[in-house]
């Protein structure tokens, strides 16, 4: 094999998040021990503003200024007083037929009519049609954030404008797709092991192609930058992400500390730190709820997107529209109908916008491109993910009747 991967598999790779009973929310604990502050081992307890042991002696001290400030405030009213009557003695004639406010002493004082309150600057929001609106079941739930859903993933779709990438193989050259391959291959056992979201391996493998779409690379740093991008969508995505040392491990410690944090701070550079880069998964899930797919449904689109990140033919395919094809070849595999109007509405794709990538992505599950490449199939094999893998493919008349 052109690309060595180390001298272990990861399929060796050691659960290192094993779940404790009673500690699952638990944060990971520090690899050094902190010395203790005191001897007995307990943390030094402080006030947060004052020191306790000095209460008596603040106490003592507040009474004594509470007194000062009385006696001030009654000397200066009778200052005040004083100078009140001053000044009436000395007031013109001809104020003492004027209003209140036009007195001296007085400053006097426009009534303003007070006008109405200006509208806050209205931005792009439109009205959600009754019919399509998928997010009125919560709207009495504040996490859901029914009110800004819609128009959350019409900015996602708009930035996918600024992360369009093109086929970059061509200007590397040590390096080729089924390098690649093999690569993102080991990203999705890595996932699976550390048990991170699926939001964590696409990011990472997005991550992966800007920075080699932008950088020459040689064959015997792509792993580094693997698992560096693994390491930087895990702080991204992640609550509790893993450590530095755990991608060494994994590496089977073929990189050193220093390298890591260097590749990491290369590919920050590289992409100008702006990582939020929108996933395919994000879409899925999300146009999965306007059809009210099942698990299982949305489960087999997940496997056929899954799948498409070994491709890399498919790289400069948007993520909405990857996910919007996944979902259709999912729904007519399950024979649950096509596309409807309110995922046309939501996706802002047609059929006809559809069906050349849904083609693309029923050959690539029917025709695997390197049957070497097994972990999202073994993956999706299991019983955790319904099976899905193990789904016949539906012949290529079936579909085109569908997509009809």
């Amino acid at each position: 094999m052109s690309f060595s991967r180390g001298k272990k598999t990861c399929s060796n790779i050691p659960k290192l998040h094993t779940k404790v009973p009673g500690m699952e929310n638990q944060e990971e604990g520090f690899h050094v021990k902190r010395s203790p502050s005191s001897p007995q081992g307990a943390p030094k307890k402080r006030s947060a503003f004052v020191d306790i042991t000095n209460a008596n002696k603040t106490q003592v001290s507040n009474l004594t200024k509470k007194e000062k400030t009385t006696k001030k405030t009654q000397k200066s009213s009778t200052v005040v007083t004083k100078n009140e009557a001053n000044l009436k003695k000395k007031a013109p004639a001809s104020l003492e037929g004027e209003p209140e406010k036009m007195k001296v002493g007085r400053l006097p004082v426009e009534e303003l009519e007070e006008s109405p309150p200006k509208d806050p600057p209205c931005g792009k929001w439109q009205q959600v049609p009754e019919e399509f609106d998928i997010d009125k079941e919560h709207s009495s739930d504040c996490f859901m954030t029914s009110e800004y859903a819609k128009e959350i993933f019409d900015y996602l779709k708009g930035r996918e404008e600024k992360f369009v990438l093109e086929d970059y193989m061509h200007k590397q050259p040590d390096l080729n797709k089924d390098m690649r391959g093999i690569l993102v291959d080991w990203m999705v056992e890595v996932q699976e092991n550390f048990e991170l979201n699926h939001e964590t391996l696409y990011l990472a493998v997005k991550l992966t192609d800007h920075y080699l779409s932008s950088t020459v690379a040689m064959r015997e740093t792509l792993q580094l930058i693997g698992s560096t991008s693994m390491l930087i969508a895990s702080k991204f995505e992640e609550r509790c992400p893993p450590c530095i040392d755990d991608f060494l491990y994994i590496c089977d410690d073929a990189y050193k500390r220093e390298e890591l944090i260097t590749m990491e701070i290369n590919i920050l550079q590289t992409l100008k730190f702006d990582i939020n880069i929108p996933v395919p998964y994000r879409f899925l899930r999300r146009y999965a709820k306007c059809v009210r797919a099942s698990m299982e449904t949305l489960t087999l689109a997940r496997y056929v997107c899954e799948l498409s990140l070994l491709e890399q033919e498919l790289v400069p395919v948007r993520a909405s529209h990857l996910a919007s094809a996944c979902l259709l070849l999912a729904l007519i595999m399950k024979e649950l109908g096509g596309w409807t109007a309110i995922l046309e509405y939501h996706t802002g794709y047609t059929v006809s916008d559809l069906c050349p990538l849904v083609r693309r992505l029923h050959s690539m599950v029917t025709h695997p491109t390197d049957d070497k490449l097994k972990a999202v199939r073994s993956k999706y094999s299991h019983k955790v993910f319904f099976e899905v893998a193990k789904i016949p493919v539906m012949d290529v008349q079936r579909l085109e009747e569908a997509l009809k």
